[in-house]
């Protein structure tokens, strides 16, 4: 689809619009935010009204996305650290957008989220476990390998097998 099309059909930058947009970058919705500020969905990640203005959420940092009764729920993971080649998360609590006229933006971030996931994988540890899962990253080549960690669960032995996990795939590659 050609950019013209594309912005055409979104219904382009919204006016409104504080953030900057990467020169690649594409808006693919927006839907203002009831008591202020905007949702605007675009090829890279989610921009969402903060404090300082407006801050754009990549893909691959939404863990969860729910839509119902007109409030978009989104948890974004922080990156903790990183062991070898993958990051270690953590979840972050949920923001709520309440949306009047939402349009696109709930399907787009569905979207969006489950298409950056290439693999997941559930491990046991002592004390708990870890979801191991491979992502791609808009823009970038390759695959991103994401752990987050359940409550409990052995750092000690989550870094050993992440380590491990990042090194039998960086093999396969």
């Amino acid at each position: 689809m050609t950019r013209w099309l594309q912005r055409l059909l979104s219904g382009g930058v919204p006016p409104d619009f504080t953030g900057e947009l990467a020169e690649d970058e594409n808006v693919l919705g927006h839907a203002a935010v009831a008591g202020g500020g905007r949702l605007v969905a675009t090829s890279l990640g989610l921009w969402v009204p903060d404090d300082d203005g407006v801050r754009r959420i990549g893909w691959h940092l939404i863990s969860k996305a729910t839509w119902s009764d007109g409030v978009l729920a989104v948890v974004e993971a922080a990156e903790q650290e990183t062991v070898g080649q993958a990051v270690v998360l953590a979840d972050l609590p949920p923001r709520r957008f309440v949306l009047d006229r939402p349009g696109t933006v709930p399907r787009t971030v569905q979207v969006r989220v489950t298409s950056s996931i290439r693999s997941r994988h559930h491990h046991d540890l002592p004390g708990g476990g870890a979801w191991f899962v491979q992502r791609k990253v808009p823009g970038r080549d390759g695959l991103l390998l994401q752990v987050r960690p359940d409550p409990g669960a052995d750092r000690a032995a989550l870094g050993r097998l992440a380590a491990e996990v990042a090194e039998r795939l960086r093999s396969v590659e």
